[in-house]
């Protein structure tokens, strides 16, 4: 019995060696991993300190200057604005005028578009005063046709001049005594006279009108001058 004993002892020597050096070899066999970076590694992810530093000074810089060009930019662009608010105010008043001076061309087009045939009538209208300004009645032997030809000039004188103020055609004439106006009289000679005074007209000539209050002709005077010996 006491042999068996010894065998089984030996058994759990052995075993328990065996194990042993099974434990170490298990041990031995996980290789040994070097450079692995775990998650408390501090070299991963961060900046070092004078990066850090640099990077929180040029934000700061970069802004301001985006923030200076923003100021020019808008310096300018309300620069721009009020140039161009000026030269649409120009433009708006030159388009004004010019619709003004054409509305005003267009008128006196329309007003004076019978100056020409205006004037032809005049001297027919002078003709017929100056006949009428002949007595024919005493001229005459036959008072009856004197009379209807002094009738028939009157109706052409009244026609006449009908006819020129339904076209806006006004006589100019002066009474003798009224003083000269360059710019509706035209003085065709001086007389010498004691009757009225220097620069007043003694007579008329011929008369002036005008169309739509613009000269069509000048009445044509004689004006007083004082006598040389007085």
């Amino acid at each position: 019995m006491t042999p068996k004993r010894k065998k089984k002892g030996v058994q759990q020597k052995s075993a328990a060696k065996f194990g042993v050096e099974s434990e170490n070899a298990r041990e031995d066999d996980i290789p040994e991993v070097s450079g692995v970076v775990g998650p408390d590694d501090d070299s991963i992810g961060e900046a070092g300190p004078g990066e850090a530093a640099n990077g929180a000074d040029s934000a700061p810089d970069e802004k301001n200057r985006l923030e200076d060009f923003g100021a020019q930019d808008l310096e300018e662009a309300r620069t721009q604005i009020e140039e161009l608010k000026e030269l649409h105010l120009r433009a708006r008043a030159e388009a004004d005028n010019i619709r003004k001076r054409a509305e005003a061309e267009m008128t006196n087009a329309r007003k004076f578009a019978l100056e020409g045939f205006a004037r032809e009538l005049l001297s027919v209208k002078d003709s017929l005063e100056l006949a009428r300004a002949v007595d024919l009645e005493a001229d005459s032997g036959n008072n009856s046709i004197a009379a209807k030809v002094v009738e028939g000039l009157d109706l052409t004188i009244q026609q006449l001049e009908s006819t020129f103020g339904h076209f806006s055609i006004e006589e100019v004439s002066p009474e003798p005594g009224d003083k000269l106006d360059p710019e509706q009289h035209q003085a065709m000679t001086i007389e010498e006279t004691t009757q009225f005074e220097p620069n007043r007209i003694c007579r008329v000539i011929q008369k002036g009108y005008l169309l739509h209050d613009r000269l069509l002709r000048p009445a044509m005077v004689i004006v007083a001058k004082a006598p040389e010996d007085a």
